[in-house]
Protein backbone atom coordinates (compact mmCIF):
# COMPACT_ATOMS: atom_id res chain seq x y z
CA UNK A 1 0.00 0.00 0.00
CA UNK A 2 0.98 2.92 -1.16
CA UNK A 3 1.82 5.59 1.60
CA UNK A 4 1.78 9.60 1.11
CA UNK A 5 4.73 11.61 2.06
CA UNK A 6 6.86 9.13 1.66
CA UNK A 7 9.60 7.99 -0.80
CA UNK A 8 9.32 4.62 -0.76
CA UNK A 9 11.99 1.58 -2.69
CA UNK A 10 11.43 -1.62 -3.06
CA UNK A 11 13.88 -3.25 -4.80
CA UNK A 12 13.44 -7.05 -5.28
CA UNK A 13 16.59 -7.38 -7.05
CA UNK A 14 19.03 -5.35 -9.94
CA UNK A 15 22.79 -5.47 -11.14
CA UNK A 16 23.99 -5.40 -14.63
CA UNK A 17 22.29 -9.22 -15.74
CA UNK A 18 18.95 -11.04 -14.30
CA UNK A 19 21.19 -13.78 -14.13
CA UNK A 20 23.88 -12.02 -11.53
CA UNK A 21 21.94 -9.30 -9.64
CA UNK A 22 24.20 -7.01 -7.59
CA UNK A 23 21.32 -6.64 -4.56
CA UNK A 24 18.48 -8.13 -3.32
CA UNK A 25 15.93 -7.41 -1.27
CA UNK A 26 16.08 -3.83 -0.75
CA UNK A 27 13.18 -2.18 0.93
CA UNK A 28 13.11 1.37 2.87
CA UNK A 29 11.15 4.92 3.02
CA UNK A 30 12.20 8.00 3.41
CA UNK A 31 9.83 10.42 5.01
CA UNK A 32 9.25 14.20 3.75
CA UNK A 33 11.72 16.11 5.80
CA UNK A 34 14.11 13.27 6.51
CA UNK A 35 18.16 12.38 5.75
CA UNK A 36 18.48 8.66 5.53
CA UNK A 37 22.09 7.84 5.61
CA UNK A 38 23.28 4.98 3.30
CA UNK A 39 26.20 3.90 4.26
CA UNK A 40 27.97 0.49 3.80
CA UNK A 41 31.48 -0.36 3.03
CA UNK A 42 33.20 -0.45 -0.71
CA UNK A 43 31.42 -2.71 -2.80
CA UNK A 44 28.21 -3.42 -0.41
CA UNK A 45 25.68 -2.26 -3.17
CA UNK A 46 25.29 1.66 -1.92
CA UNK A 47 26.17 2.62 -5.53
CA UNK A 48 23.91 -0.02 -7.68
CA UNK A 49 20.73 1.04 -5.04
CA UNK A 50 21.25 4.73 -5.88
CA UNK A 51 21.36 3.49 -9.84
CA UNK A 52 18.29 1.37 -9.34
CA UNK A 53 16.52 4.21 -7.87
CA UNK A 54 17.76 6.25 -10.71
CA UNK A 55 16.93 3.92 -13.07
CA UNK A 56 20.27 3.52 -14.83
CA UNK A 57 21.12 0.37 -14.19
CA UNK A 58 20.33 -2.42 -16.79
CA UNK A 59 18.26 -4.76 -15.02
CA UNK A 60 16.40 -4.03 -11.56
CA UNK A 61 13.22 -5.59 -10.35
CA UNK A 62 10.56 -4.45 -7.85
CA UNK A 63 8.62 -1.10 -7.07
CA UNK A 64 9.62 2.46 -6.56
CA UNK A 65 7.52 5.62 -5.81
CA UNK A 66 9.93 8.87 -6.24
CA UNK A 67 9.15 11.81 -7.26
CA UNK A 68 11.73 14.01 -9.87
CA UNK A 69 14.54 14.53 -7.60
CA UNK A 70 18.23 16.17 -7.87
CA UNK A 71 21.40 14.29 -8.28
CA UNK A 72 24.80 14.64 -7.17
CA UNK A 73 26.73 12.38 -8.48
CA UNK A 74 29.96 10.61 -6.44
CA UNK A 75 32.16 11.93 -9.81
CA UNK A 76 31.50 15.35 -11.14
CA UNK A 77 29.71 14.71 -14.71
CA UNK A 78 30.52 18.24 -16.61
CA UNK A 79 30.61 19.53 -20.44
CA UNK A 80 34.31 20.14 -21.72
CA UNK A 81 33.17 23.29 -23.98
CA UNK A 82 30.54 24.38 -21.38
CA UNK A 83 32.13 27.03 -18.47
CA UNK A 84 30.72 27.79 -15.39
CA UNK A 85 27.56 29.63 -16.17
CA UNK A 86 26.66 27.33 -19.50
CA UNK A 87 25.89 24.34 -17.21
CA UNK A 88 23.92 26.68 -15.36
CA UNK A 89 22.16 28.06 -18.20
CA UNK A 90 21.53 24.79 -19.73
CA UNK A 91 19.99 22.98 -16.00
CA UNK A 92 17.90 26.17 -16.31
CA UNK A 93 16.09 25.41 -19.50
CA UNK A 94 15.92 21.41 -19.22
CA UNK A 95 14.40 21.76 -16.05
CA UNK A 96 10.87 23.25 -16.70
CA UNK A 97 10.98 25.66 -13.81
CA UNK A 98 10.66 29.19 -13.47
CA UNK A 99 14.07 30.47 -15.16
CA UNK A 100 14.39 33.77 -12.98
CA UNK A 101 13.87 32.06 -9.41
CA UNK A 102 16.35 29.36 -10.77
CA UNK A 103 18.92 31.90 -12.18
CA UNK A 104 18.92 34.06 -8.38
CA UNK A 105 19.22 30.38 -6.84
CA UNK A 106 21.90 29.50 -8.53
CA UNK A 107 23.64 32.80 -8.03
CA UNK A 108 22.80 32.62 -4.72
CA UNK A 109 24.73 28.89 -3.95
CA UNK A 110 27.50 30.11 -6.03
CA UNK A 111 28.30 32.99 -4.09
CA UNK A 112 27.32 30.10 -0.64
CA UNK A 113 30.60 27.81 -2.89
CA UNK A 114 32.48 30.89 -3.73
CA UNK A 115 32.07 30.44 -7.28
CA UNK A 116 30.93 34.14 -8.52
CA UNK A 117 34.32 34.73 -9.87
CA UNK A 118 34.14 31.37 -12.09
CA UNK A 119 31.46 31.60 -14.30
CA UNK A 120 33.32 32.34 -17.43
CA UNK A 121 35.74 29.39 -16.62
CA UNK A 122 35.61 26.41 -17.55
CA UNK A 123 34.82 23.62 -14.80
CA UNK A 124 36.79 20.95 -16.63
CA UNK A 125 39.86 22.75 -15.44
CA UNK A 126 38.65 23.23 -11.81
CA UNK A 127 40.21 21.47 -8.96
CA UNK A 128 38.10 18.15 -7.94
CA UNK A 129 37.06 20.11 -5.19
CA UNK A 130 35.76 23.26 -6.73
CA UNK A 131 33.94 20.75 -9.47
CA UNK A 132 32.57 19.11 -6.45
CA UNK A 133 30.55 22.53 -5.45
CA UNK A 134 29.81 22.78 -9.29
CA UNK A 135 28.16 19.56 -8.97
CA UNK A 136 26.14 20.36 -5.41
CA UNK A 137 25.06 24.07 -7.01
CA UNK A 138 23.47 22.31 -10.13
CA UNK A 139 21.34 19.74 -7.89
CA UNK A 140 20.29 21.77 -5.33
CA UNK A 141 19.25 24.77 -8.12
CA UNK A 142 15.71 23.81 -8.67
CA UNK A 143 14.05 22.66 -6.17
CA UNK A 144 12.68 19.42 -5.84
CA UNK A 145 10.75 16.75 -3.36
CA UNK A 146 13.54 14.58 -3.35
CA UNK A 147 17.45 14.71 -3.50
CA UNK A 148 20.03 11.64 -3.66
CA UNK A 149 23.51 13.03 -2.85
CA UNK A 150 26.36 10.31 -3.23
CA UNK A 151 29.72 10.57 -1.02
CA UNK A 152 29.30 14.82 -1.39
CA UNK A 153 31.90 15.39 0.87
CA UNK A 154 34.45 13.92 -1.37
CA UNK A 155 37.20 16.73 -2.00
CA UNK A 156 35.15 19.46 -0.48
CA UNK A 157 37.60 21.60 2.27
CA UNK A 158 35.93 22.07 5.90
CA UNK A 159 34.05 25.41 5.04
CA UNK A 160 32.57 24.30 1.98
CA UNK A 161 31.46 21.08 3.97
CA UNK A 162 30.11 23.24 6.74
CA UNK A 163 27.84 25.13 3.84
CA UNK A 164 26.90 22.01 2.21
CA UNK A 165 25.82 21.25 5.87
CA UNK A 166 23.47 23.74 6.10
CA UNK A 167 22.31 23.26 2.51
CA UNK A 168 21.24 19.73 3.31
CA UNK A 169 19.25 20.93 6.63
CA UNK A 170 17.62 23.74 5.19
CA UNK A 171 16.25 21.64 1.90
CA UNK A 172 14.90 19.01 5.03
CA UNK A 173 12.99 21.66 6.81
CA UNK A 174 11.41 22.75 3.70
CA UNK A 175 10.38 19.00 3.28
CA UNK A 176 12.33 17.54 1.14
CA UNK A 177 13.20 13.71 1.12
CA UNK A 178 17.17 13.37 1.24
CA UNK A 179 18.94 10.03 0.85
CA UNK A 180 22.65 10.72 0.86
CA UNK A 181 25.20 7.95 0.57
CA UNK A 182 28.57 8.46 2.30
CA UNK A 183 31.71 6.74 3.99
CA UNK A 184 31.60 10.23 6.26
CA UNK A 185 30.13 8.18 9.18
CA UNK A 186 31.48 10.90 11.95
CA UNK A 187 29.39 13.64 9.63
CA UNK A 188 26.32 11.49 9.50
CA UNK A 189 25.75 10.33 12.66
CA UNK A 190 24.95 13.93 13.31
CA UNK A 191 22.86 15.17 10.95
CA UNK A 192 20.88 11.99 9.45
CA UNK A 193 17.90 11.36 10.97
CA UNK A 194 17.81 7.14 10.11
CA UNK A 195 20.19 4.91 8.69
CA UNK A 196 20.52 2.10 6.21
CA UNK A 197 23.25 -0.24 6.20
CA UNK A 198 23.94 -2.31 3.40
CA UNK A 199 26.16 -5.71 3.32
CA UNK A 200 27.03 -7.72 -0.03
CA UNK A 201 24.17 -6.39 -1.80
CA UNK A 202 21.40 -6.67 1.47
CA UNK A 203 20.19 -4.64 3.67
CA UNK A 204 21.60 -5.72 7.05
CA UNK A 205 19.78 -2.98 9.42
CA UNK A 206 17.75 0.31 9.52
CA UNK A 207 16.99 2.68 12.06
CA UNK A 208 17.46 5.85 13.73
CA UNK A 209 21.19 5.94 15.72
CA UNK A 210 18.94 5.16 18.92
CA UNK A 211 17.26 2.39 17.30
CA UNK A 212 20.71 0.81 16.33
CA UNK A 213 22.47 1.66 19.31
CA UNK A 214 19.56 -0.28 22.07
CA UNK A 215 20.46 1.46 24.53
CA UNK A 216 24.20 1.69 24.77
CA UNK A 217 26.19 4.71 24.25
CA UNK A 218 27.93 4.12 21.19
CA UNK A 219 28.62 5.65 17.72
CA UNK A 220 28.31 4.85 14.45
CA UNK A 221 31.09 3.79 13.50
CA UNK A 222 31.66 1.42 16.17
CA UNK A 223 27.87 0.24 15.45
CA UNK A 224 29.36 -0.29 11.69
CA UNK A 225 32.22 -2.14 12.43
CA UNK A 226 30.16 -4.77 15.41
CA UNK A 227 27.47 -5.02 12.54
CA UNK A 228 29.81 -5.85 9.92
CA UNK A 229 32.51 -7.94 11.95
CA UNK A 230 29.12 -9.80 13.50
CA UNK A 231 27.41 -10.73 9.98
CA UNK A 232 31.02 -11.69 8.60
CA UNK A 233 31.62 -14.20 11.17
CA UNK A 234 28.05 -15.40 10.70
CA UNK A 235 28.92 -15.69 6.80
CA UNK A 236 32.48 -17.87 7.57
CA UNK A 237 30.25 -20.61 9.78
Amino acid sequence: ERIDNMVEFNIKSAGYSEQEPVIKDIQFAIPMGHLVGLIGANGAGKSTTIQAIMGTIPYCEGELYIPAYGYVPERPILYEHFTLWEHIQFLIKTVGQDEEMLTARAKELCKVFRLSQNYHDYPTHFSKGMQQKVMLILAFTPIYEFYIVDEPFMGLDPQAMRKLLTLLTEYKEKGAAILMSTHALDTAEKICDSFVLLHEGRLLKQGTLQELQDGRDVSLLQLFDEVIEEQTNEDAL
